[in-house]
């Protein structure tokens, strides 16, 4: 049998926890969210783009060693740590890998862990028309936890939980009604997802250089008419080492002698524009009414999402 990759299931975005015994919380876990398909054959991965990512988690190539049934398709988000917590960064260390010595390499020095919270087939046969309380109960029966394969652990308490996130400077919750069905491609209130901190993808539109390394980049996406909007500036974030001067090669390479943003950012001093071609993930705590991100941070260079995706309806 061989499967199609399928888009997931994706919840909104919420400002407020929502009410009733059917809801049920769960950790939002910032990694990569990532299918697993078996066919009893062959294991094969996708993300949420449906780009296969197969060869860069070796540590899944076994299904025998995490799932008991003969064939499934399991959903989860696949994460890696940094000192003490989850981070983008450290997963997009081994996303981005495409030498196999390289993978190799990483799985010792970057091991991931997939969370495991949901089921689309298992044993040859769709549960997607089931409500989510069952379907997870399938998980339980099946999946076979150790270091590297966890199931999500269900909350009742979604306040609590969320208070206890903020503590631990987490990225959020996300509440799922324990009726609810799995829809393909869907997204709906269904599941709601309650973010600490906020991410987008940016376009770099402009950099300033301290002693020939950028230590300032100016952001921008595009709005629905094409225009290239100004929404904030950002430090390296979390690039350092070989990443922050890959970033500088690719900046400088870059330059360009007008500025590409249709409106004029608040600081532009000493900044080089360059054409807006690099793509990094950000993560803000809020949009301001000047229509710019609060305290953004850079989480890592992004290289499988495309151009055209990086507009304002990421804000939706």
């Amino acid at each position: 049998m061989e499967w199609l990759p399928l888009a997931p299931f994706e919840p909104i975005s919420a400002t407020q926890i929502p009410t009733g015994e059917q809801w049920i919380a769960q950790i939002k876990w910032d990694g990569v969210r990532m299918l697993t398909y078996f066919d009893g054959q062959e294991v094969r991965l996708f993300n949420r783009r449906l780009n296969e990512r197969t060869m860069q988690y070796p540590e899944l190539s076994q299904p025998s060693t995490f799932c008991r049934s003969s064939s499934f398709i399991i959903d989860g988000e696949l994460i890696a740590f940094d000192e003490n917590k989850p981070s983008f960064h450290e997963i997009m260390k081994r996303d981005s890998l495409r030498r196999l010595d390289h993978i190799e390499r990483a799985v010792k020095r970057t091991p991931v862990v997939y969370m495991i919270f949901d089921v689309l087939y298992i044993e040859g046969k769709s549960v997607m028309d089931k409500p989510l309380l069952e379907r997870q109960a399938l998980l339980n029966e099946y999946i076979i936890p150790h270091d590297n394969i966890q199931v999500v652990q269900n909350f009742s308490d979604a306040s609590q939980l969320l208070k206890v996130m903020k503590a631990h400077q987490m990225e959020g919750i996300v509440c799922k009604n324990t009726e609810s069905t799995y829809s393909v491609a869907g997204k709906d209130k269904r599941w709601q997802k309650i973010k600490i901190f906020y991410d987008l993808h940016a376009i770099v539109g402009g950099i300033t250089l301290n002693h020939d390394t950028v230590n300032s980049m100016l952001l921008g996406l595009y709005n629905a008419t094409g225009e290239f909007v100004y929404i904030g500036h950002s430090g390296p974030g979390k690039l350092a080492g070989m990443e922050l001067q890959n970033l500088t090669n690719q900046a400088k390479a870059a330059i360009i002698p007008e500025m590409p943003f249709m409106n004029k950012p608040e600081r532009y001093k000493d900044v080089l524009w360059v054409n807006p071609q690099i793509i990094v993930k950000i993560q803000y705590m809020e949009w301001t009414t000047h229509g710019t991100m609060r305290h953004p941070t850079v989480q890592a260079i992004v290289t499988a999402v495309h151009l055209e995706d990086c507009t304002f309806k990421q804000l939706d």
